[in-house]
């Protein structure tokens, strides 16, 4: 007689819907710890771990600088618009999203470092936002599957006004953490999306 397996020993795996509000909830509660931390604690020196471009022995900074805001008020705007697009984001694999966070940091961030405007500090969560954005418009158009274009095209519509911060507008805003998040989410989602299973172009060529 054939046993089945004892479902009680078999650990259940959460739906991916809870595993990314989770996930997005740890990313949201992490930035937002750190910054009271750092303003009621440390008066505000952890923002001394912003990228300052071109300044030797403080490349690493572009893995502390996403997570960094220069006050509440910076810090308030980015979490909306960050915890929708991170939860977006990790919806098809915690893992993915994980490696597509590094690379937005470690491109985003490189970026930065070598063509960013010297003597400013450049920290926020916004080069996370406008690199998930990118990600997310990036795995539909590669992707074109009905789930990825539906989601790009939620993104586009809840966040696309936000492109426009991709241009020197605001002396104050890092524009060019805007444009190089924006860039390694492309980059992410080419890597990890730009190739179509086979057999998916003529599929596609015959539902025309």
């Amino acid at each position: 007689m054939q046993r089945r397996p004892s479902t009680a020993l078999t650990p259940q795996r959460k739906p991916p819907v809870v595993e990314a509000a989770l996930l997005t909830a740890v990313l949201v509660a992490g930035v937002w710890v750190q910054e009271l931390v750092d303003l009621f604690g440390l008066g505000g020196k952890m923002d001394y771990f912003g990228i300052e471009p071109r300044q030797p022995g403080t490349f690493w900074h572009i893995f502390t600088a996403p997570f960094l805001h220069a006050g509440l008020p910076h810090l308030m705007a980015n979490t909306v618009p960050l915890a929708v697009l991170a939860f977006m984001s990790a919806l098809r694999s915690i893992g993915r999203f994980l490696l597509v966070t590094f690379l937005i940091v470690l491109i985003g961030g490189s970026l930065i470092w070598l063509l960013g405007r010297g003597n400013s500090v450049h920290l926020g969560a916004s080069q996370l936002i406008f690199g998930y954005l990118a990600y997310l418009l990036g795995v539909g158009w590669w992707e074109r599957t009905p789930a990825a274009i539906g989601i790009a095209l939620v993104a586009l519509f809840l966040y696309g006004g936000i492109l426009w911060g991709v241009l020197p507008t605001n002396p104050v805003v890092s524009w060019e953490a805007h444009l190089f998040g924006f860039v390694g989410g492309v980059i992410a989602a080419l890597l990890l999306h730009g190739r179509r299973p086979p057999g998916a172009a003529g599929r596609s060529t015959l539902s025309r």
